[in-house]
């Protein structure tokens, strides 16, 4: 079975909502403008896309990264490997042609699907719905957290607020920054 691994960018609070300054959000950018660039702080987005063999995005998300990413020198070993967009809106016309194989799953089941294949980890960038989705299903085995030192107040959430059972993780690996930022490293128990 694939690993599925969450990576986010989130503020203690628990905001994801445009952290890279995707415009609609009060708060936009709030992962750059308001704390110090660190590069260290960042290396495990380099080793993510070392590690990880496809990538898994909701529709919301597949807009907004595949307008830049596919042209950005730092996201370069995405641009080759296979992409899969959860949607029950998008269609084949919508792709974007020159950002690699990308197939579009309609349900959370079709994600489940995607697991028991052949492969190595399958990263899941922004994307808070279906965020929510994987994780009420028990889909997540594994989440990257950058939690930066700051309260957003509104905005999107990485955890939906579904009522559920207590789902335990165990702190794999963690690391504080200068500026603030936080490292959390999480595998979901079964």
């Amino acid at each position: 079975m694939r690993t599925l691994i969450s990576t986010a960018f989130v503020s203690l609070d628990g905001v994801v909502e445009a952290p890279g300054g995707e415009p609609g959000y009060r708060n936009s950018g709030w992962t750059f403008k308001h704390v110090d660039f660190l590069p260290e702080a960042f290396d495990i987005k380099g080793r993510e896309q070392k590690e990880a063999t496809a990538m898994l995005l909701g529709r919301t998300s597949y807009e907004a990264f595949s307008a830049v990413w596919p042209d950005m020198e730092d996201f370069a070993d995405y641009k080759a490997m296979p992409k899969y967009v959860v949607s029950t809106t998008l269609t084949e016309d919508a792709l974007v042609p020159h950002w690699g194989e990308t197939t579009i799953l309609r349900s959370v089941d079709d994600v489940a699907a995607l697991k028991q294949t052949e492969g190595g980890p399958i990263i899941v960038h922004g994307s808070a719905t279906l965020n929510h989705a994987l994780s009420d299903a028990g889909l997540i085995d594994r989440y990257h957290l950058l939690v930066f030192p700051l309260l957003l107040g509104a905005g999107k959430r990485l955890f939906s607020t579904t009522d559920k059972d207590v789902q335990k993780l165990k702190l794999v690996e963690h690391e504080a920054y200068a500026n603030g930022l936080q490292k959390q490293v999480f595998d979901v128990v079964r």
